[in-house]
């Protein structure tokens, strides 16, 4: 199964455990081989399998017990359909979409490092600390408004008109992958602090940092509602 699958890297880690229960039979309630032994034969890193681990609990596909093992669960009715509803299937996967997203606003966001204003920064410091009071009072719709902002206005900020007019013309496709990761209400923090991350780069005027953590953002998003994409990296 592994012999010529990349290493080390979450997103195959979390399509192969669903291939092996999905191949091998597994039923709910089964127990899996235990992590190591997953590692092993995955061929992927111990911190690799845990993550891809974390976002198959995430999605209610298996359930990881401290000390006994991970076990499969019973996939809810969204995730028998898909997980989710795309809207926009006919014209491109909401894979792709997160794919076009982690190369193009990850580039952008490098380009606004260096030229962001301060007053730039203080309208999305207000931004983030306003998604986090909105997530803690628990309204996403609010908080979804605030994350699609957040990158519009990183966009803006970038002066690369072309890059804005093209996520601009394809608002409506783009809005909806920002709305698939509040699917699991438990893990919408993590969008907050990400955001939290990717304004402490810009705010240290850091390129590839910033570039890094709105990377680090859009494929961590992308894992939360259970898609997996490769980049040139992998």
């Amino acid at each position: 199964m592994n012999a010529s699958a990349p290493r080390a890297v979450p997103e195959y880690a979390l399509q192969a455990i669903r291939r092996l229960i999905e191949e091998e039979g597994y039923r709910p309630g089964d127990a899996l081989p235990s992590q190591r032994d997953l590692a092993e034969r995955l061929g992927v890193s111990r911190a690799s399998l845990r993550e891809a681990l974390s976002s198959l609990s995430a999605l209610g596909l298996v359930s990881v017990q401290a000390g006994k093992g991970v076990f499969v669960q019973e996939a809810s009715k969204a995730e028998a359909a898909g997980a989710f509803a795309w809207p926009f299937a006919a014209q491109v996967s909401a894979a792709d979409t997160f794919q076009l997203r982690f190369a193009l606003e990850g580039f952008a966001c490098g380009l606004a490092a260096g030229v962001m204003t301060a007053e730039e920064l203080d309208i999305l410091e207000d931004n983030v600390e306003q998604m986090r009071r909105e997530l803690r009072a628990g309204d996403f719709e609010q908080a979804n408004r605030l994350d699609f902002e957040f990158h519009q206005r990183i966009l803006a900020a970038s002066g690369n008109q072309a890059m804005f007019a093209l996520v601009t013309s394809s608002a409506e496709i783009f809005l909806e992958s920002q709305k698939l990761p509040f699917i699991r209400p438990e893990r919408a923090q993590e969008t907050w602090q990400e955001h939290r991350k990717i304004l402490k780069a810009l705010a240290r005027h850091a390129a590839g940092p910033a570039q890094k953590a709105m990377q680090q953002h859009i494929r961590a998003a992308a894992l939360r509602t259970g898609i997996a994409f490769i980049t040139l990296g992998d």
